[in-house]
């Protein structure tokens, strides 16, 4: 009978010389499996007579996961700056609006203001004005769009926030500036019971600024500001 190979049996023991052998036929055993790396000890410098020496390996692969780890913890830095920054930009608009000293003045701090202080190219207040409503809205206030009714809950898809990029601003929304508005955040305002819906649209001409995914808890602590500043000017 022939003799057994290294693992022709259950049983049988694998010794280091088996592992040392199948290292020696499989030199790219290592490409193919470079987690394994991680677990080994190497030898503590080049002891020749064919023993490699993997400390330049592992060093390289320390290298790369340092690099990746800095580059994660630099996108978390800017994120996080970038929250704050917007954080502090909410704030400084809210105090904007509260300083309204009429419904004239407010309508104008939305639609102008707040585009300047939110760093964005349009900042617009829709409401929809139906026949019977017994709230008397005019178009030609600054900045103020009408729209008919059921308009914005079919531009929200009866949902309270949109984010949408890579889009074509609407004339309805934005009146002549709708070609620059590429990237948008629309917010549903509830004004009042007896009040017509209304709609908080933020433009950008960045198509990639607004995208599904950000967060829109800023958007809509504004959002209920407005309407409540909105309802003080209204006597709501």
């Amino acid at each position: 009978m022939g003799g057994k190979t290294p693992h022709s049996a259950l049983g049988d023991a694998l010794t280091a010389e088996d592992v040392a052998t199948y290292l020696r036929e499989t030199p790219d055993f290592l490409q193919q499996h470079p987690d394994v790396v991680h677990h080994l000890i190497p030898p503590a410098e080049n002891r020749g007579n064919g023993v490699a020496d993997l400390q330049h390996f592992m060093l390289l692969k320390l290298r790369r996961e340092v690099a990746d780890l800095t580059a994660q913890r630099e996108e978390l830095i800017a994120t996080a700056r970038a929250n704050i920054n917007n954080q502090s930009r909410v704030h400084a608009a809210v105090l904007f609006l509260m300083d309204a000293q009429n419904f004239e003045h407010l309508i104008q701090t939305i639609t102008t203001d707040l585009a300047v202080l939110l760093d964005l190219d349009l900042a617009c207040l829709v409401v929809e004005q139906p026949e019977d409503s017994p709230l008397a809205l005019h178009a030609d206030r600054t900045g103020l769009q009408l729209a008919e009714a059921g308009a914005i809950t079919r531009w929200l898809n009866k949902r309270d926030v949109v984010l949408r990029g890579n889009i074509q601003g609407m004339a309805e929304i934005y009146g002549p500036a709708a070609p620059i508005v590429r990237s948008e955040a629309l917010v549903r305002l509830t004004i009042g019971p007896d009040a017509p819906v209304g709609l908080l649209a933020f433009g950008s001409r960045d198509a990639d600024l607004f995208h599904p995914g950000q967060g829109t808890e800023l958007l809509c602590f504004l959002a209920r500001v407005v309407e409540r500043c909105i309802r003080g000017w209204l006597a709501l």
